[in-house]
């Protein structure tokens, strides 16, 4: 009975704070950690410090690189690619943001090329729904496929040590996995965008609109473009310390015989992103001449903070409250999952949707999940499955992505469960599943 009355209290804190959004996800944690702790006497497990420590130092060097107009360089070479492929738009564009994501490491970089994506497509007469929710769901796809993404980073933190059939799992082992499993879902994206929704000039809704002179130049506007915006030089620079560092943090995960022996064995990976990230910052810093009071203003470095506080309040709610009871997991959860592995990646998934965020959701199933027994190899191949939060149009992305879309084809439906995401999403995220066991079966974890 206690289990279910403070299962209940975890639940409502991830309701309200997800209702509420922003930081109050993970404050809410400290309201189910007073009540766990001091109303039913339970032992306070521990906050992951080790992934806070991560995070911060990604989001630090990310933060800076946006800061330092590094990211204005990428906006623009993307922004180049889908200026020339018009046509291809709806299969281009996800792809666009997608990598975006994996060089950056967020999501939230979608915000700047959307009004671009929508301008390509609505000039060239291409439904704008099509590359429009295609590359806001790509974008959010990519954070699991990035080697310094908050999720990534969190879930290499929590395996770090763990074997998988006598071998341990290094950070370039889960990126050989998520990362074709992912292109092979925006694959999958593009192609049913291709075809999805009624041409512009077939649908009697959008004819109707445009018809109104007012709302003909509404929809069709003025274009919108990063190409007549001169860079300066210093940009490019930030761009390939920051693209430096990624390299060498791939490297050192790939070779392990690259990084010094402590204690007889290689310096551990959490520790070298950790190192390499904040390098990267410095540098930028130093020879880009980058003022760092710029740093904490832009949105890179509040989503990563948030991103922070959602972590350690969830996360340790999470730990406190499943510590306590994991012998009767363990006895219900444990069997389910062996006789049903894929139940793992329903629960990450329907977790993802609660938290609003994909590391929130590995930092608050992964533990329990190795804690119950769960095959490792299930985790690394069922990753992709921490992007739940497309099933309903409440992430500012999705919404972002409404809002730009001057032509009303991208909306969110009368049953709201009926959006413009929720069929990119599905498919998405379920081809990226399959194509994650497939590759973990290669690899021969499973």
């Amino acid at each position: 009975m206690d289990f279910i009355i403070q299962l209940a209290i975890i639940l409502v804190c991830l309701f309200y704070g997800a209702r509420k959004g922003g930081m109050a996800l993970g404050l809410l944690g400290g309201v189910g950690l007073v009540i766990l702790v001091f109303g039913f006497g339970i032992p306070p497990g521990k906050p992951p410090v080790d992934v806070m420590l991560v995070i911060i130092a990604v989001v630090a060097a990310s933060a800076t690189l946006q800061a330092s107009g590094g990211l204005d360089v990428m906006l623009q070479i993307a922004e180049r690619l889908l200026r020339k492929n018009p046509k291809y738009i709806s299969i281009v564009a996800p792809f666009v943001t997608c990598i975006l994501t994996i060089l950056c490491g967020t999501g939230h970089v979608v915000y700047t090329i959307l009004p671009i994506i929508y301008d390509a497509a609505i000039k060239n007469n291409i439904r704008p729904e099509r590359p429009m929710a295609a590359s806001s769901i790509g974008a959010q796809m990519g954070i699991i496929a990035s080697p310094v993404s908050v999720a990534v980073v969190s879930l290499v933190a929590m395996l770090n040590g763990v074997s998988i059939n006598g071998k341990s799992l290094e950070f370039l082992d889960l990126l050989a996995i998520t990362i074709p499993s992912t292109l092979l879902g925006i694959l999958a994206i593009g192609i049913f965008s291709w075809f999805r929704g009624k041409d512009l000039d077939k649908d009697p809704v959008f004819q109707e609109f445009i018809s109104v002179p007012e709302n003909h130049d509404y929809v069709y506007g003025e274009t919108v473009t990063l190409l007549d915006k001169k860079l300066p030089k210093i940009n490019w620079v930030a761009m390939w310390i920051f693209l430096a560092s990624i390299v060498v943090v791939a490297l050192l995960g790939a070779f392990s015989e690259l990084r010094p022996l402590i204690n007889g064995k290689p310096l551990s990976m959490v520790l070298v992103i950790q190192m390499f990230m904040l390098l990267a910052g410095a540098l930028i810093i130093i020879i880009c001449k980058t003022n760092p009071g710029q740093i904490s203003k832009n949105e890179v470095f509040r989503s990563g903070m948030i991103a922070i506080v959602a972590v350690y309040g969830i996360a340790w709610m999470a730990e406190t409250m499943f510590g306590a009871h994991m012998d009767e997991i363990k006895g219900t959860l444990g069997t389910l999952v062996k006789d049903f592995p894929w139940a793992y990646a329903v629960v990450l998934l329907l977790v993802s949707k609660f938290v609003n965020s994909q590391a929130a959701a590995l930092a608050a199933v992964v533990p329990i999940a190795l804690g119950i027994g769960v095959d490792p190899a299930y985790i690394i191949a069922s990753a992709p499955a921490c992007y739940g939060y497309y099933i309903l149009p409440t992430y500012p992305s999705d919404l972002a992505a409404i809002q730009f879309d001057r032509s009303g084809t991208t909306r969110i439906g009368k049953f709201v469960i009926n959006h413009s995401f929720i069929l990119p999403g599905l498919i998405g995220v379920g081809v990226s599943c399959v194509f994650g066991w497939v590759f973990a079966a290669l690899y021969g974890y499973l």
